[in-house]
């Protein structure tokens, strides 16, 4: 268990820094904190979803965009 942690840091830590801009699914599902299919139809939503040969990488960026227009600015 703290080997995923430890991980799940390192994955945080390169996409707050700009050194890891896209992810896959499995990265993208622990990094937003969601279950595997909640996070490829967010991916999809946002317009995030890119494919290379046989892999699937999510733009993080454009995920975090989608995101923002959901925010509740009521308070």
């Amino acid at each position: 268990m703290p080997r995923r942690i430890s991980a799940l840091e390192n994955i945080e830590q390169a996409v707050t820094s700009g050194q890891k801009k896209f992810v896959s699914y499995k990265e993208g599902k622990d990094l937003y904190s969601m279950g595997l299919h909640s996070f490829e139809q967010l991916a999809k939503d946002a317009g995030a979803v890119y494919h290379f040969k046989r892999r699937v990488l999510v733009n993080t960026q454009k995920v975090d965009d989608y995101l923002e227009n959901f925010c509740d600015t009521r308070n």
